[in-house]
């Protein structure tokens, strides 16, 4: 039998969601949920806003005893019926959907919910584009990482985040690597000028019914789960083209750090929507020295992480490149050019990519460091 939940907190909602989640699964391993979703504080008078999920499972369990379960993980987060009184929802897991039964008719309707819905049945496909004649660092995508090769930690940290993943590669050499460690492997052309053509051909390739496809950077072995879900929450707004992943920059940075062409910037709307991105810096403020341009403005660097509805993504791939593209070598130029919308998830986990051996020191210093 099919069920629907709404997972909602108001008070250490981090913290009572992550119980939420931890205790849904353990007790319904098939279970799928949304991101994230604040929304207003709707029919309490308190003025904290709740953080919701929607999920969805299939269990033999009858009704009474799915219902038994989830007020137990409500009393786990500490939930009372005093507190209930006091608008104080430390937990509240509602069950919406028990086979063809509906409950809670009014919660149906509310926009959040919908959106939540909604996300919720789209499928979303990692790929993780990996050549081997990068011209930098050949062969890095085999290159050993903490005794695994760099490819591994990059699928090992996608594999379970999203619905499937796959490493799109045009070398048989990454391809038996892949298979070697039980990783999902595509073959795919030589003559790919871009991760994004590669990530199509492979999409083409997979054959299964994806709604939003990830495009995901073999050079970062310390992607995280917390980034992808960052991009994946774009898709909560329905309007959704294009998603990817901005860093606010510290204000202690200095300003020869961002002046440094190789960190791509970008500007935000306020709705969260790349306005451009540029190898510059941007916006120039005419009326402060440069050097406390940080200290006055938030600057944003651009991780290159990218999701697409996948008719989007095969528009795109049909897109000759365009001026603005040429000039900043920014494939993402060639979309804005045209028309198309991106929406930016904000990160600030700091991570690690490969683009050099010197790279690969830093990355294994860093994994020294932090036991990983």
């Amino acid at each position: 039998m099919k069920y629907i939940l709404c997972v909602g907190s108001n008070t250490e909602p981090q913290r009572n969601m992550k119980l939420a989640v931890e205790e849904l699964t353990r007790h319904f391993p098939n279970i799928r949920f949304s991101s994230e979703q604040t929304s207003e504080p709707m029919g309490t008078l308190r003025p904290d806003w709740f953080l919701n999920r929607a999920a969805k499972f299939e269990t033999e369990m009858p009704y009474e005893e799915v219902r038994a379960i989830t007020k137990e993980i409500e009393r786990q987060a500490g939930r009372t019926p005093e507190e209930k009184y006091q608008e104080i929802i430390k937990l509240d897991v509602d069950i919406l959907q028990a086979g063809d039964q509906r409950f809670k008719e009014h919660d149906w309707e509310e926009p959040y919910v919908q959106r939540l819905l909604r996300q919720l049945d789209m499928r979303f496909v990692g790929i993780i584009p990996a050549r081997y004649a990068s011209t930098r660092f050949p062969a890095k995508p085999l290159a050993m990482l903490g005794g695994k090769p760099v490819i591994q930690r990059v699928y090992e940290q996608v594999a379970g985040v999203l619905d499937d993943a796959y490493v799109a590669t045009d070398d048989e050499r990454i391809e038996q690597a892949v298979k070697a460690f039980g990783g999902k492997v595509v073959m795919t052309s030589v003559n790919h000028k871009s991760g994004t053509d590669r990530c199509f051909e492979a999409f083409t390739k997979i054959g299964s019914n994806f709604d939003v496809v990830v495009n995901i950077q073999g050079d970062e072995p310390f992607i995280q789960p917390s980034q992808i879900e960052a991009v994946r929450a774009c898709f909560l707004d329905p309007q959704t083209q294009i998603a990817t992943l901005a860093m606010p920059l510290p204000a202690n940075l200095g300003i020869d750090a961002i002046e440094n062409p190789n960190v791509v910037k970008m500007v935000l709307s306020k709705d969260r929507k790349a306005l451009y991105f540029s190898r510059s810096i941007i916006p120039y403020q005419r009326n402060q020295e440069k050097e406390s341009w940080l200290l006055h403005h938030i600057y944003y660097r651009h991780i290159g992480l990218y999701a697409y509805q996948a008719e989007v993504l095969r528009e795109i791939t049909a897109l000759p490149q365009s001026s603005l593209e040429l000039a900043e070598s920014l494939e993402q130029l060639r979309w804005l050019e045209n028309g198309y919308t991106i929406k930016v998830g904000l990160t600030d986990v700091e991570t690690i990519g490969i683009d050099t051996p010197q790279d690969l020191q830093r990355a294994e210093e860093f994994l020294k460091q932090h036991q990983l």
